[in-house]
């Protein structure tokens, strides 16, 4: 028994030191205050004065710039909400597009921009159209597709024609332009009597 007695001893005393380390632990655990997980509310993270953003194709062109006054980034959308914006397209073998609004929002990667607030859009002409130009309150550009669209009442003038309706969509790798609910339609012969000669210039051109 005497013999066994160191052993039994050196038991307790780890088996006490466990225990007593176990329940230290936790009361360090328990007294220290840890912060809860951090809400992401709509509250900018980060934000920029005077700014520009380029986006750039495959081989490095330069294909839509988007700049304005101030910038703010809000994290629970990865949304960037921008004051006094301006816009512009300019992919290869399109017409160069300037649009501009007092407050865009760009979400989607880049991929959507919500023009609000004098909403505007200049198409510039080419060979081929007059230029176009765009009137709204909301106007949503998809610069990847190179498309703007509106479901608000906007006024689209094309060249010395103008249309007055609610809901357009204009596709400027097309030139495809349409007019979803005319209210008022002023249609230049000056125009249709260009577009007829463009398109008889390009018949006789065929061999």
């Amino acid at each position: 028994m005497r013999d066994r007695l160191p052993s039994l001893v050196a038991v307790f005393l780890l088996t006490a030191l466990v225990i007593g380390t176990w329940w230290a632990a936790d009361y360090a655990q328990r007294a220290v205050p840890i912060d809860p997980p951090r809400r992401i509310t709509h509250e900018p993270d980060h934000w920029a004065r005077d700014f520009v953003l380029i986006r750039s194709d495959e081989t490095g062109m330069p294909i839509n710039r988007l700049e304005g006054i101030y910038l703010e980034h809000f994290p629970d959308t990865d949304s960037y909400e921008v004051k006094q914006a301006r816009a512009v397209g300019q992919h290869p073998g399109s017409p160069l597009t300037v649009a501009s609004s007092d407050v865009a929002v760009m979400d989607q990667d880049g991929a959507r921009v919500v023009m609000t607030g004098n909403a505007h859009v200049y198409r510039r002409a080419d060979a081929e159209n007059r230029p176009l130009d765009v009137k709204s309150d909301v106007l949503t550009l998809l610069p990847d597709e190179d498309v703007v669209y509106t479901d608000h009442p906007a006024l689209v003038v094309h060249g010395n024609s103008t249309m007055n309706g609610t809901g357009m969509r204009y596709d400027n790798k097309t030139r495809q332009l349409q007019v979803f609910s005319s209210t008022d339609v002023k249609i230049s012969g000056q125009d249709t009597q260009e577009r007829r000669q463009r398109s008889s210039d390009r018949t006789t051109e065929q061999p």
